[in-house]
Protein backbone atom coordinates (compact mmCIF):
# COMPACT_ATOMS: atom_id res chain seq x y z
CA UNK A 1 0.00 0.00 0.00
CA UNK A 2 1.36 3.20 -1.14
CA UNK A 3 0.59 6.49 0.51
CA UNK A 4 0.15 10.21 -0.89
CA UNK A 5 1.65 13.19 0.55
CA UNK A 6 0.00 16.12 -0.09
CA UNK A 7 2.52 17.40 -2.92
CA UNK A 8 2.10 13.97 -4.09
CA UNK A 9 -1.73 14.52 -4.33
CA UNK A 10 -1.67 17.89 -5.70
CA UNK A 11 0.25 16.65 -8.61
CA UNK A 12 -2.03 13.30 -9.30
CA UNK A 13 -4.84 15.30 -9.31
CA UNK A 14 -3.77 18.36 -11.55
CA UNK A 15 -1.88 20.88 -9.16
CA UNK A 16 -5.15 21.92 -7.18
CA UNK A 17 -4.72 24.49 -4.42
CA UNK A 18 -4.37 23.45 -0.95
CA UNK A 19 -8.14 25.02 0.07
CA UNK A 20 -9.23 23.29 -2.85
CA UNK A 21 -8.20 20.21 -1.70
CA UNK A 22 -9.22 20.10 2.03
CA UNK A 23 -12.55 21.52 0.85
CA UNK A 24 -13.54 18.49 -1.62
CA UNK A 25 -12.26 16.38 1.36
CA UNK A 26 -14.67 18.28 3.92
CA UNK A 27 -17.56 17.58 1.11
CA UNK A 28 -16.61 14.19 0.73
CA UNK A 29 -15.27 14.18 -2.71
CA UNK A 30 -12.05 13.18 -1.37
CA UNK A 31 -11.40 10.73 1.29
CA UNK A 32 -9.86 11.61 4.80
CA UNK A 33 -6.10 11.89 4.71
CA UNK A 34 -4.32 9.58 7.06
CA UNK A 35 -1.92 11.84 10.18
CA UNK A 36 1.32 10.04 10.76
CA UNK A 37 3.26 12.46 13.08
CA UNK A 38 2.19 16.17 11.97
CA UNK A 39 2.14 14.98 8.46
CA UNK A 40 -1.05 13.73 6.73
CA UNK A 41 -1.17 10.90 3.44
CA UNK A 42 -3.83 10.35 1.86
CA UNK A 43 -4.22 6.41 0.56
CA UNK A 44 -3.21 6.19 -3.33
CA UNK A 45 -5.40 3.12 -4.11
CA UNK A 46 -8.89 5.15 -2.89
CA UNK A 47 -7.29 8.00 -4.73
CA UNK A 48 -7.10 6.24 -7.78
CA UNK A 49 -10.52 4.68 -7.70
CA UNK A 50 -12.13 8.00 -6.64
CA UNK A 51 -10.07 9.29 -10.13
CA UNK A 52 -10.94 6.64 -11.97
CA UNK A 53 -14.93 7.20 -11.76
CA UNK A 54 -14.40 10.53 -12.32
CA UNK A 55 -13.26 9.56 -15.92
CA UNK A 56 -16.51 7.63 -16.41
Amino acid sequence: MKYLSFPDLQEKIGGRSRSSIYRDVELGRLPQPIKFGARLYWNESDIDAILKVAAE
